[in-house]
């Protein structure tokens, strides 16, 4: 029973058939606790020579090797700015590294109505991430936004600095991450500001049941006042809350309920200054 149990190389099916060797023929425990033992010392091993292999295939892999993502497409209702419905879709790749990851992310929110464009939202970042320590990181952040309704022409904002994984677990996950920034605002009357900012941010994801996943994303950037680096004397405060709602209806197929919040303290002339996107979509992992 056992040999065959061994044979299945099913690590579950083996620890149970050795609990029950144990229990069924108890004078046998020496033999039973030898051969869990070779067991255990042949599994580790193998374990780590698993780990070894793709150790070195990421050391030797080339730039487009080892990227996984994610695509979404659906629909969405927006306040503030502009009250509109249209399409939505966004594109998440990652490459997961042994020390480093990458992050590339973009959204495209678009809605066209008796030939007039009514709502034309482009976002775009680029993300690297050292782990030096345990649960510690640095980050590194470019991104790019353009929002016309809101009086944003493009803003570009480059970030660096530090991040802590403070729970990293099967269903639960979280981490923040500060540091300071800077940013260009074009606005769509002409003006162009060029200012030093401060960036902090969020990443929340709670798996609630096996296929029900709660997400977070906050990332708020201060800018200061001419060259001034105190961010209680900012002049503009912008903040993006994204909390979402994940169903997973295959391995690589979810459906995903958002709720997004954009808010800048300092609009452009004849905008206001909070807009929400209330978006339903489907996302496909690859």
């Amino acid at each position: 029973m056992i040999d065959t149990a061994l044979a299945s190389a099913d690590n579950a099916k083996i620890a149970t058939v050795l609990d029950l060797a144990r229990k069924t023929w108890p004078d046998d425990g020496e033999e039973i606790a030898a051969i869990e033992g070779a067991w255990a010392k042949t599994k580790a091993e193998k374990a780590a020579l698993a780990a070894k292999e793709k150790e070195e295939a990421i050391r030797t892999a080339g730039l487009l090797d080892h990227w996984t993502g994610q695509g979404e497409l659906g629909g969405f209702h927006s306040t503030g700015n502009s009250a509109t419905t249209g399409i939505t879709a966004a594109l998440h790749l990652k490459r997961q590294g042994i020390d480093w990851s990458h992050h590339l992310r973009a959204r495209f929110d678009y809605q066209r109505q008796n030939g007039v464009t009514s709502r034309e939202k482009y976002f775009a970042s680029y993300e690297p991430r050292w782990e030096f320590d345990e649960g510690i990181f640095a980050y590194g952040l470019a991104q790019y936004d353009r929002d016309a309704f809101q009086g944003i022409d493009g803003r570009y904002a480059v970030s660096g600095g530090l991040g802590y994984q403070v729970i990293d677990g099967n269903s639960l996950s979280l981490s923040l991450k500060a540091g300071p920034a800077y940013r260009v605002t074009d606005y769509t009357d002409g003006r162009v500001e060029n200012r030093v900012a401060g960036l902090a941010g969020l990443d929340f994801d709670w798996r609630i049941l096996d296929r029900v996943t709660l997400t977070q994303d906050a990332n708020a950037v201060a800018e200061t006042g001419g060259q001034a680096v105190v961010i209680v004397d900012s002049s503009n405060t912008t903040l993006n809350l994204v909390t979402g709602l994940d169903f997973k209806a295959t391995e690589k197929l979810r459906a995903r309920m958002s709720y997004a919040i954009d808010y800048d303290s300092n609009p452009a002339v004849g905008a206001v200054s909070t807009d929400t996107v209330t978006r339903a979509s489907i996302v496909y992992d690859f």
